[in-house]
């Protein structure tokens, strides 16, 4: 990347900065707050503005550092995305969970690639829509673009999917939760039933903590069981990776190519961090109060870095490509969406 002329490089990254931080004022208004839209989801759609209007009118010398954070610093990021995590919350919530979290995130990719296939979806399109609804949402599509190795357009089409369909969720859950459509469900199992099936982090924290203002108790555990589902991201990503390289050797790829596929290392960096954030957590040295503000600093930071490579990935995607993607990649979205809801539901009662 720094071949290119590093003034030119800087000033793309610099751009992305600045549309960065307006994502992060902006996150602060409160009709945004109530649509619980992080930076990240706002830092895509300035992105996307950027991209149908102002785009055209700025050096195209910029573009290779918008490529950078496209890349270098989403990798980073997913990285630093770690220190939210710990591996004694795997062990306090327990093997049912685990269980529960394991399944939707298997049966959402497969479900999704069969219906790709159905729907006559390009393959890459609908792994990434798959994987934003499997996992994490849009964290989830970011770590997943370097292994996919898709066009931006695309990475932006499953962000967007994700937006609607967790939105939706969390609105949906607490209302289902009122209406006495979830009795038949203990406490525990709407708890996992909503960490494992809704999309974005935020949107289990703001569907949990509607539930515990209507009288339940689900929020805490809702929220450690979508964690344990975030740290399989890792996982997924390596077989991801094997499978698609030998996808791609089955179509003839040359030798050269296979020189090229690389396992998703930022995938074990993922977990060694996450390691080390557990390890910290269990030393006694280290007064609680500075140990949660460290690890509190980072996370800032690393919400800043992924806003920064949304904001790219929305700065390299235009209407026109939305257009061309059409209306099949939110059909998709929105089969898999019926599994996560109905599925997810049978999965936590018979199994939690």
């Amino acid at each position: 990347m720094f071949k290119e002329n590093r003034g030119e490089v800087l000033h793309g990254v610099l751009l992305i900065v600045l549309f960065s931080f307006s994502a992060f004022y902006i996150a602060e208004f409160d009709f945004v707050k109530r649509l619980s839209f992080s930076p990240l989801i706002v830092g895509i759609v300035l992105g996307m503005l950027y991209a149908n209007s102002l785009r055209n009118k700025l050096p195209q010398t910029w573009v290779p550092g918008i490529k950078f954070c496209s890349k270098q610093i989403l990798r980073t990021g997913v990285v630093l995305y770690g220190f939210k995590l710990t591996f004694q919350q795997v062990l306090d919530i327990g093997l049912p969970a685990i269980t529960a979290d394991v399944i939707i995130v298997a049966g959402t990719l497969l479900w999704g690639i069969l219906l790709g296939k159905l729907l006559k979806i390009d393959s890459q399109t609908a792994l990434m829509t798959s994987t934003g609804s499997a996992i994490c949402g849009a964290a989830a599509v970011l770590g997943a673009e370097p292994v996919v190795r898709c066009e931006p357009h695309k990475t932006a089409v499953a962000v967007s999917t994700v937006v609607i369909f967790g939105t939706l969720s969390m609105f949906l859950y607490p209302i289902m939760y009122r209406a006495g459509w979830l009795d038949g469900l203990s406490q525990q199992q709407i708890a996992v039933y909503t960490g494992s099936t809704l999309h974005e982090v935020a949107h289990v924290v703001g569907a949990g903590n509607a539930i515990d203002a209507a009288g339940g108790r689900v929020a805490d555990t809702a929220t450690i069981t979508k964690m344990i589902r975030v740290m399989l991201l890792a996982p997924v990503l390596v077989v991801m990776g094997l499978c698609l390289a030998r996808g791609r050797k089955a179509a003839g790829g040359a030798v050269r190519e296979k020189s090229k596929i690389a396992i998703p290392w930022f995938a074990f960096y993922f977990l060694l961090v996450i390691g080390l954030n557990s390890w910290l957590h269990s030393l006694t040295v280290i007064p609680a109060g500075w140990l949660e503000s460290g690890v509190a600093f980072i996370g800032n930071v690393d919400t800043f870095l992924l806003t920064m490579a949304m904001t790219a990935l929305g700065a390299e995607t235009s209407f026109d490509k939305f257009r061309q993607a059409g209306a099949k990649p939110f059909y998709l979205a929105g089969l898999i969406y019926l599994w996560l809801v109905f599925g997810g539901y049978a999965i936590a009662k018979y199994l939690v």
